[in-house]
């Protein structure tokens, strides 16, 4: 697990490098979900999106929900390691007012879909 950490952060300071600021929550789902993340619009449920706020939930093929299931891990302990200090990093990146949260009751493999919500800091 550690070992992927370090290569999703690794990923995501590279990333960074050339990214412009966001002011919009579309231009969070595009370039958050689309661009970083590498999700498929298909498997991104928008729930809500307004100017202050973005929630998901996404069905896609998650490496580290496939690494936690190979190792025994539960997700909620591997999402909140390896995968939330990333995506706070790269949202932060994109602007400092972002705040990003996991909703850890509907996340796989305890729910069909991973649950998450944007929000910019008032």
């Amino acid at each position: 697990m550690l070992l992927a950490k370090h290569l999703f952060s690794l990923y995501a300071w590279f990333w960074c490098l050339r990214r412009p600021r966001v002011e919009t929550t579309p231009a969070i789902l595009d370039l958050f979900y689309i661009d970083f993340l590498r999700l498929d619009r298909r498997d991104v449920e928008v729930l809500k999106l307004d100017e202050h706020e973005l929630v998901t939930r996404c069905r896609n093929r998650c490496p580290i929900l496939e690494l936690s299931l190979r190792l025994g891990v539960d997700t909620k302990l591997a999402c909140k390691v390896v995968s939330e200090p990333v995506c706070r990093y790269v949202l932060r990146k994109l602007n400092p007012s972002l705040v990003f949260e996991r909703n850890y009751n509907h996340i796989r493999p305890y729910a069909e879909s991973c649950e998450e919500r944007i929000y910019f800091r008032s």
